[in-house]
């Protein structure tokens, strides 16, 4: 050591270590990361990095034992990124804002606090009217994700998802079409001097906007159906090539389909549950070993054959034709699902810790209000009130009369 160095030490001018400055505040959020326990559901909502932002700005983030796992995030990166690790979820839900995937389970129910937030998704269809009843006895706030909307009313979760499902749906489709899973054996796409797969697709939005770039660049042949002009025309310009577009209309639609390999069904209500669309008569008619794939089946589906399946066992057969339903087709690429939630989820929860918690968040942000379905055990959401015809209180006159 020089002689410098050691006046240096001695007049603390040598620099030393110090822990990294963290802010801390009254708007401080506590927020939990359960573990998911519905079937094969492999996606958290928010990243290590996400919550290594969030600490840094002075909310706290307490993540069950093994939450990140199935999507390969371990938990010493939450850790490091400054999260508490809860052994049970008892402890997990001792938080005041629960950020989950699946909506809530029967025994998730028993740990969850009254007056919490709790933001999932909804996956209506699998709900009735005690499951709203229960919540509303809670006392809770409900965030169904797939209700969120952003400033220009998109609904950005759904999006997110849908994006990863458009390309993930022509990878399974290609699997199903094979000899591998019983299928027709035939290969998705098209090759020299043999006619190109026919794939028919239902509904112009984000699902089969991804899939019809990976379906063509494949040399698929591929004809879009929709009851709305505006989505067909916008969906042409996004693709930015000249595809088969079509208005439904039953008989045009009813011959694509019983000549198509392959159907994809894509098309989502705005309120309430998806159309059916394709009659059990129309799928009576198809090609044996064709395939079926029913995006739309989380809000009920599109298809009147169709019913909900798993990863575990995500397809089956009616009249011959095989059936792909699973809901949460996002999970099969759980990583990249999960960076693409934490990137939307990550701004609304700095935001929310900004203006003071939820509620002041919802009085600052208007448009983002119809992502509520509950809020403080009074029903907000006009679809589910008329569905179960339980008591509905408008949430605009809900916030006004608080101010």
């Amino acid at each position: 050591m020089t002689g410098f160095e050691q006046l240096a030490k001695q007049t603390a001018l040598y620099p030393k270590e110090a822990p990294l400055a963290l802010k801390s505040g009254q708007n401080s959020l506590l927020i939990g990361l359960p573990k998911e326990v519905s079937l094969q559901e492999n996606r958290i909502a928010l990243t290590p990095e996400a919550v290594a932002i969030l600490v840094r700005n002075g909310h706290n983030v307490t993540v069950e034992k093994g939450a990140g796992e199935k999507a390969k995030f371990t938990d010493t990166e939450y850790s490091e990124a400054g999260a508490q690790i809860a052994k049970s979820p008892k402890e997990v839900y001792e938080a005041n804002l629960i950020l989950k995937i699946e909506p809530l389970v029967e025994d998730e129910f028993d740990y969850v606090k009254s007056g919490s937030t709790v933001i999932s998704a909804l996956n209506l269809p699998s709900h009735d009217r005690a499951y709203f009843e229960k919540i509303n006895n809670k006392n809770l706030t409900m965030f169904g994700y797939e209700y969120i909307e952003d400033q220009s009313g998109g609904l950005p979760i759904i999006r997110s998802m849908s994006e990863i499902a458009g390309s993930a749906v022509m990878l399974i489709a290609a699997e199903y079409l094979s000899n591998a899973d019983n299928g027709r054996g035939i290969i998705l796409g098209g090759i020299t001097g043999v006619p190109p797969t026919k794939i028919v697709m239902l509904g112009a939005g984000t699902v089969n906007e991804y899939a019809i770039r990976a379906a063509l660049g494949m040399g698929a042949d591929v004809k879009v159906f929709d009851r709305h002009l505006y989505k067909l025309q916008r969906l042409k310009y996004s693709v930015g090539q000249n595809i088969y577009t079509s208005i439904i209309d039953s008989d045009t639609m009813a011959e694509a389909i019983q000549r198509a390999d392959l159907v994809i069904g894509a098309m989502r209500a705005e309120d309430g549950p998806s159309p059916i669309v394709v009659t059990e008569e129309m799928v009576g008619r198809m090609k044996p070993d064709s395939v079926i794939i029913d995006v739309a089946i989380d809000q009920g589906g599109n298809f009147e054959t169709s019913r909900m399946t798993t990863h575990k066992n995500p397809s089956y057969k009616h009249m011959g034709v095989i059936h792909y339903c699973v809901p949460n087709i996002a999970a099969r690429v759980a990583y990249t699902a999960s960076m693409a939630l934490s990137n939307i989820f990550l701004p609304f929860l700095l935001e929310t810790g900004t203006n003071g918690g939820i509620e002041q968040m919802m009085y600052a942000n208007r448009w983002f209000m119809k992502g509520v379905y509950t809020h403080k055990g009074t029903l907000t959401n006009a679809y589910i009130a008329r569905k179960f015809n339980m008591r509905f209180k408008d949430l605009d006159l809900l916030l006004a009369a608080r101010f």
